[in-house]
């Protein structure tokens, strides 16, 4: 069968413009499913994700010192020194996100670590965020201790705050942190 290059080429473009892929990851993330891949085939998605790569590139050219990702990094890496696990791009779904979050917090020493929470955003949230709807954050005790992760969502909300970001939250443990606006420029490597 071959690649359905509409499809192909959307996900190809979330995946470059997510700033979190290489050429070859791409490569192999568009073409996974395509168990008799063509040449004619792989050729256009090589040529298709190299044009992308380009796009994305001169586009950094022209973007501030400072995006919203660089400001979610730096809220990110305080959060971490501050013993919340802050990940980027963890997993595809919410639970994905959470089993990255427990893998963390194990590596990193589980109980003796000192680590009180998490916060992360997963692949379905990248999507959004490069479609231009925002950027969606997870985020709680890491024991489950709803009243603790109401506190650390508060923590969350301020770091991100500080960054110059602006985040909407009804308080509540159950509803995810959401970055309105939130301008998805990463850069690539």
């Amino acid at each position: 069968m071959p690649l359905d290059r509409t499809q192909a080429a959307l996900q190809l473009r979330t995946l470059v413009w997510s700033g979190f892929y290489e050429a070859d990851e791409i490569f192999e993330i568009v073409t996974e499913y395509e168990e008799d891949l063509g040449s004619e085939d792989a050729a256009w998605a090589q040529t298709a994700i190299a044009r992308a790569i380009d796009e994305r590139r001169q586009a950094e050219k022209t973007w501030p010192s400072v995006t919203d990702c660089d400001r979610l990094d730096q809220a990110f890496a305080a959060l971490d020194r501050a013993g919340i696990i802050a990940l980027h791009n963890a997993g595809y779904t919410l639970s994905d996100g959470t089993s990255d979050v427990s893998e963390a917090y194990r590596e990193r020493g589980g109980k003796s670590s000192g680590i009180s929470g998490y916060c992360f955003y997963h692949g379905q949230d990248v999507e959004r965020a490069v479609a231009g709807q925002g950027l969606d954050l997870a985020f709680g005790d890491i024991d489950g201790d709803a009243a603790k992760g109401v506190e650390i969502g508060r923590r969350i909300v301020a770091e991100l705050t500080r960054q110059g970001l602006t985040v909407e939250w009804n308080g509540a443990i159950e509803t995810r942190l959401f970055i309105p606006g939130f301008d998805w420029r990463r850069r690539g490597s």
